[in-house]
C-alpha cells in the first residue's frame, strides 16, 4: 500500500527550483499546512462508491485543487479539461498535462458546469492557441497545492507557473527557465462562442468577458450577466494578437466569438530567470467593476503578499476549529474537509457591492451592507454544511439568507436551487427554506422576517399557476398534487423538472421542509399556518407501506406500486437511490417513523440490515443522518460503531478519497462534524446527535469569543465507545448536545472505551416533532 505520509508530503510540499514562495508548513497552529486540495480529484476507491454509482461522474469527488479565499466570487486551478461542459470539472488528478490556469466558477464536487470563466497559459516556441495543442506536460512530483497557492513546472515549455488569488483578484507567476520570448495566453472559455478579448497595449492589458448560461431551467439562455475580466502585466507587451476560430490574427486588438472560439495573446521580451507578473481583477457587473475590484484587492505587483493574505484569510477560518491528538493523516482528512466546505457558496457582489440582479432581470443593484452571494446546491448542503456554518460563520450565514430573501424579492418566488444566480429546480425539495428556517431557529436572523416569512409561505401554500414562470423553475415542483393528496402520486411525472418522477422523495422532503416552517411559524406566533404545516409534516405517512415496511411509490387511488424491491438500486419514484435507502429520511419525526416500522427492535434491525448487508450509500446525501438515528431507538453505541466505519471505509488523504461527488461541500460538512463528534440530523431543530470523535480534544472558537471544547480521553478507532459524559462539570446521559449549550461555550469530557455501554443515553432520547420546546 502507498506510504500515506510519504505521498502526502511530496504533494503539499514539492517546490519547484526556481519558486521564491516557500511551502506551507505543518504545526499545530496553523492548520493550512494540513490540508491537500488534491483529495477529491480522482476516481473514487471507496467500496460504496463502486458498489451504488451508476453515472461515471458519480465515481468521481468532483472537486479541483482551489486557490483563493472562502467563499470567493471565483478560484483559481490548473486547468486539464477544456470547456465549461456539465459533468467536467476543470482539473483531474489523472490527466497529464495542463492547458493553463483557469479563473472559475465551477461548483465543487457537482454535476454541474463552469460560466464566466477564463484561462491563462504561458508557453514559448511555436504559437499554439488550442488548449489542447498548447497544454504541456507536468508531474505531480513539480506540484505545490494549498488553498492560497498553486504552483508547478510546465515541462514542454520549462516555464515554473504559479498562482495565488484572493476574492475577486488574483495574482499569477511565470518563471521560464530558458532564453526563448514567452508568450501569454488568453482565453474566454465560452463554448457558445461568444465570448470577447481585447488587447490595450499602451496600458499592458487585456479585457474581456465570457456570458454566463443557464443550466436545468431555461437551458442555454442567457443568465443575464458576464464573467468580466481585466488582466494587467508588469513587463510591457513585445507584441500581440487574437484569434478567432482556426484564424490567427497578428497585431489586431480585439475578437468577438459570433459562433467561435476567441482569445488573445501577448509576446514577451526573452528573460530567463526572471518572473513575469501577471494581475487579474474579475466581476459579473461590467469591466469597469472588475478593474475596480483588481485595485482594491491587489493595488501592487508583490506576489507574496497577495498569497499571504489568502494564507492569512484561510487561517483565521480554519483556526476556528483546533484538534489535537490522533494521526497526521485524521488532521489532513478534517481540515481539507474544511476547506472544500469553505468554497460555496460563492460572493457575487463586487467590492462596492454591486450585483446583478436575480433571475436574469440584468439590472444591477447595490447590497448596502451585505455581502450577496449565489451558487447555493441546496438540496445537498443544507443537511450539514450550513449547519456547520451557523456555529463557525453566522455573520455570514445571515448574508447569505439576506441574498436568498433578497433573490426571493426580485423575483417573485422564494428560490429552489438558485444557481447562476438563477432559478432552476435541479434537484427536488424546497431547501431554501429548510436553511433559513434552520439558521432562524437558532437565532441567525438579523434579516426582514416578515418578507422571508411570506416568501417561505408563498413556497409551501401556493402551486405556481404562471405557466411561464413556473417553467422557470418558480414555485414547488408537483404543488397541486402534494396539496390535493397529502403525497405525490405516480401519475404526476412531474414533467417540467430536471429531475423527473421521484414522487416519494419529493413528498418526504416537502414533509421536511413543512416541518421547518411549522416552526418558524410558531416562533412568529402564527399559529394556525403553523398547525397546518406541523399536520403536513406527516404526509411522509402517506408514502410509508407498513405492509413491507419502506417507502413505496403510490397511485391516486390509494394502491401502492408493483413490483416493489425495497433494494433496488434505482426506482423511478425515489431520487438517485433505492427505496430502503430513502426510507429513513424523516429526520424532524424518528419517533414517528419508528412507531410505523414496529417499534426499536425492529428500526434497530432494520439499521443493522442496512449497513451489515452494505446497502447503505454515503455518497449521496439523503442518508447522511442515518447513521445517527440508532441513538433515537436507544441504542447509540451503534452510531458510534458505525460511525467510524464511514469515517474510515468512505474518506481517506489520497485523490481518490471522496466516497462520489463532494456535492457544494456536503460530504465534506459530514465528515468536520462526525470527526469533531456530533452531527445535526433535523436542521430547524436546533440540537446534534452525538457520534464517536475521532480527535482526543477538539475546540471550536466561535465569533462571539466562546470556546466550546469536546475531550474525548483513549479515543481510537478501536476505543470508539462512549463510556461516560460530562458536561460542564456535570454527567450527561443524553446522547445529543442543544445549540445553544454549544454556542455558549463550555466543555464536554468523553471517557472512550473499546466496549460499547449500552446503558449510556439509552433513556433520554433525541427529540423528534412535538417533543421538544423551542
Amino acid at each position: 500500500m502507498k506510504n500515506i505520509a510519504l505521498y502526502l508530503l511530496a504533494v503539499i510540499f514539492a517546490t519547484a527550483c526556481s519558486s521564491d514562495s516557500q511551502p506551507t508548513t505543518f504545526s499545530p497552529d496553523n492548520p493550512l499546512g494540513y490540508v491537500n486540495p488534491l483529495i477529491g480529484t480522482a476516481p473514487s476507491t471507496t467500496e460504496s462508491a463502486q458498489l451504488h454509482s451508476e453515472a461515471g461522474s458519480e465515481l468521481r469527488g468532483q472537486t479541483f485543487p482551489a486557490v483563493g479565499v472562502p467563499f470567493g466570487m471565483a478560484q483559481w486551478t490548473p486547468q486539464t479539461q477544456a470547456s465549461e461542459q456539465k459533468c467536467l470539472s476543470p482539473y483531474y488528478y489523472q490527466d497529464d498535462s495542463i492547458q493553463g490556469f483557469r479563473g472559475s466558477r465551477w461548483m465543487s464536487g457537482s454535476c454541474t458546469q463552469d460560466y464566466g470563466s477564463v484561462t491563462i497559459m504561458a508557453l514559448n516556441g511555436d504559437l499554439k492557441v488550442n488548449p489542447h495543442e498548447r497544454a504541456s506536460s507536468f508531474s505531480h512530483d513539480t506540484e505545490t497545492a494549498t488553498p492560497s497557492y498553486y504552483a508547478v513546472e510546465l515541462a514542454d515549455y520549462q516555464i515554473q507557473a504559479e498562482v495565488t488569488a484572493v476574492s475577486r483578484a488574483a495574482m499569477l507567476r511565470f518563471t521560464p527557465q530558458t532564453d526563448a520570448s514567452t508568450y501569454l495566453i488568453i482565453e474566454p472559455n465560452s463554448d457558445e462562442g461568444e465570448g470577447y478579448v481585447r488587447v490595450i497595449p499602451e496600458s499592458n492589458e487585456i479585457i474581456g468577458y465570457n456570458p454566463a448560461h443557464r443550466i436545468y431551467q431555461g437551458w442555454g439562455e442567457s443568465a443575464g450577466f458576464s464573467g468580466y475580466f481585466v488582466i494587467q502585466f508588469e513587463q510591457p507587451i513585445a507584441a500581440y494578437g487574437v484569434w478567432k476560430g482556426d484564424e490567427m490574427m497578428a497585431d489586431q486588438d480585439r475578437a468577438e466569438g459570433e459562433g467561435k472560439a476567441v482569445g488573445a495573446y501577448v509576446q514577451m521580451p526573452a528573460a530567463e530567470g526572471k518572473p513575469l507578473l501577471v494581475r487579474v481583477g474579475l466581476s459579473h457587473t461590467s469591466l469597469d467593476q472588475a478593474r475596480k475590484n483588481m485595485q482594491a484587492e491587489i493595488s501592487g505587483w508583490d506576489f507574496e503578499q497577495v498569497k499571504q493574505t489568502s494564507e492569512n484569510t484561510w487561517r483565521q477560518q480554519l483556526n476556528k476549529v483546533q484538534v489535537s491528538g490522533n494521526s497526521e493523516e485524521d488532521k489532513t482528512m478534517f481540515y481539507t474537509a474544511m476547506y472544500h466546505a469553505m468554497i460555496l457558496p460563492r460572493l457575487f457582489s463586487d467590492d462596492d457591492g454591486a450585483f446583478v440582479a436575480f433571475g436574469g432581470l440584468r439590472d444591477v443593484y447595490q447590497a448596502e451592507d451585505f455581502d450577496y452571494y449565489t451558487d447555493f446546491s441546496m438540496w445537498d448542503t443544507y443537511r450539514a454544511l450550513h449547519p456547520l456554518h451557523t456555529i463557525l460563520n453566522p455573520e455570514k450565514t445571515n448574508d447569505m439568507i439576506r441574498s436568498l430573501v433578497k433573490m426571493g424579492e426580485q423575483g417573485g418566488w422564494l428560490p429552489i436551487f438558485p444557481a447562476w444566480n438563477s432559478y432552476t429546480s435541479a434537484m427536488i425539495g424546497d431547501h431554501v427554506t429548510a436553511m433559513i428556517g434552520d439558521a432562524w431557529m437558532k437565532g441567525i436572523d438579523d434579516f426582514d422576517k416578515e418578507l422571508a416569512y411570506s416568501l417561505m409561505r408563498k413556497n409551501a401554500f401556493q402551486a405556481n399557476p404562471d405557466r411561464v414562470s413556473y417553467l422557470n423553475g418558480q414555485g414547488r415542483r408537483a404543488m397541486e398534487s402534494y396539496l390535493e393528496y397529502g403525497y405525490i402520486p405516480l401519475e404526476d411525472s412531474v414533467p417540467d423538472s430536471f429531475h423527473q418522477k421521484e414522487q416519494v422523495s419529493r413528498t418526504l422532503e416537502y414533509a421536511f421542509d413543512d416541518f421547518v416552517l411549522s416552526q418558524v411559524a410558531g416562533r412568529l406566533g402564527k399559529q394556525e399556518d403553523a398547525q397546518t404545516l406541523r399536520d403536513r409534516a406527516k404526509n411522509y405517512q402517506h408514502v410509508f407501506d407498513t405492509t413491507t415496511g419502506y417507502v413505496r411509490g403510490r397511485y391516486a387511488d390509494g394502491s401502492w406500486i408493483e413490483p416493489f424491491d425495497p433494494f433496488a438500486s434505482r426506482a423511478s419514484f425515489i431520487t438517485e437511490g433505492s427505496p430502503y435507502q430513502y426510507t429513513w429520511y424523516v429526520p424532524h419525526d424518528v419517533a414517528g417513523l419508528m412507531d410505523l416500522m414496529g417499534g426499536k427492535e425492529k428500526f434497530i434491525q432494520k439499521l443493522d440490515t442496512l449497513f451489515e448487508k452494505r446497502y447503505y450509500w454515503h455518497g449521496n446525501e439523503p442518508g447522511h443522518q442515518t447513521v445517527y438515528l440508532y441513538a433515537y431507538a436507544g441504542a447509540p453505541w451503534k452510531t458510534q460503531q458505525w460511525v467510524r466505519d464511514i469515517i474510515r471505509e468512505e474518506y481517506s488523504a489520497e485523490p481518490g478519497g471522496l466516497s462520489g461527488n463532494e456535492d457544494a461541500g456536503q460530504m465534506s460538512a459530514w465528515l468536520v462534524f462526525s470527526m469533531m463528534g456530533f452531527y445535526p440530523v433535523s436542521p430547524g431543530m436546533p440540537y446534534y446527535v452525538l457520534g464517536s470523535p475521532a480527535f482526543e480534544e477538539t475546540a471550536i472558537n466561535m465569533t462571539n469569543g466562546n470556546t466550546f471544547t469536546i475531550k474525548a480521553n483513549d479515543t481510537s478507532d478501536e476505543n470508539r465507545y462512549i463510556q461516560s459524559a460530562m458536561l460542564n462539570g456535570e454527567p450527561l446521559e443524553r446522547s445529543y448536545l442543544l445549540h445553544e449549550e454549544i454556542m455558549l461555550g463550555g466543555e464536554l469530557v468523553l471517557e472512550m472505551g473499546s466496549e460499547p455501554n449500552k446503558a449510556w443515553a439509552s433513556e433520554q432520547l433525541p427529540p423528534s416533532m412535538g417533543e421538544m420546546d423551542l
